[in-house]
């Protein structure tokens, strides 16, 4: 692992580090904010998928997470969205491709050999931030936005018992049925719906539900409404009688001008349950 840059913040310390990944076959660049409670010890994480044609960067420096996790003294992760370099797959559209990995385990050609997220995510990633920082294991949240949204209530479900709390801000809710996945469902995963299914979080909330809190913010003026299709989660949680909090938030859109007005609800609500 190489350290890229460090920088004090908020009595913290945000720093990116790129390493040799081996899910993806290329480097991997990351970013992560230390609290300074992680001075005296192991402090919970909350994670943070971004969304389509983000990097690392993105949250860490738009969202303003780290004033109110350094006041909780909750580490944030800021996990890249795709592989990326010389001799990796890569489309012309914004939406498939680098900076387009949806957090799933590509098995079609030209994608399989690189496009790895959820293993990076789930697996790889975890194992070097826990064998490398002062991070505790038994206490993770997962948040994102959009397509990353999407990933973090995937994992949430998936995942039973690694996440103590599951948040997003205008997640993409139901991508088998929308162009905001079908297409790279098809591309990733080919033609096999059961496949895509795994990673519907409208269909996983019908099936499994989550053992815990669940936060939803989507903008009611979101350009992107039609793709999110907030609806069908919605209607998942009440059909289940999830315990969650579905707010659809007046005026706001995609933007990260609407991610930063909620990150201090967000990371508030994953505090209770980290920190309680």
């Amino acid at each position: 692992m190489e350290t890229k840059s460090e920088n004090a913040c908020f009595g913290g310390v945000q720093g990116v580090y790129t390493h040799a990944a081996d899910t993806t076959k290329c480097d991997m660049t990351f970013g992560l904010f230390l609290p300074p409670q992680a001075k005296d010890g192991d402090v919970p994480v909350l994670w943070y998928l971004s969304g389509l044609t983000c990097t690392h960067e993105n949250a860490m420096t738009k969202a303003g997470a780290q004033a109110w996790a350094a006041e909780a003294g909750i580490a944030l992760v800021f996990p890249d969205t795709s592989p990326r370099g010389e001799g990796v797959a890569d489309d012309e559209a914004y939406d498939l491709g680098q900076g387009a990995g949806f957090y799933v385990n590509a098995n079609q050609a030209p994608w399989d050999p690189h496009f790895r997220m959820w293993d990076y995510v789930a697996d790889e990633l975890p194992k070097l931030l826990f064998g490398e920082f002062p991070l505790d294991p038994d206490r993770q949240g997962i948040t994102g936005h959009s397509m990353g949204g999407h990933g973090a209530l995937t994992m949430a479900m998936r995942l039973e018992g690694r996440f103590r709390s599951v948040s997003a801000f205008s997640p993409i809710c139901n991508p088998t049925k929308s162009d905001w996945g079908q297409k790279q469902l098809t591309a990733y995963l080919g033609e096999d719906h059961g496949q895509w299914a795994a990673h519907d979080a409208s269909l996983l909330m019908a099936e499994k539900g989550f053992d815990g809190p669940v936060l939803i913010d989507t903008g009611t003026n979101d350009q992107f409404l039609d793709l999110l299709k907030p609806e069908a989660l919605a209607t998942a949680i009440a059909t289940r009688r999830q315990q969650a909090v579905f707010r659809m938030q007046p005026g706001y859109d995609h933007s990260y001008f609407f991610v930063s007005t909620f990150m201090a609800d967000h990371v508030a609500f994953h505090a209770e349950e980290l920190l309680g």
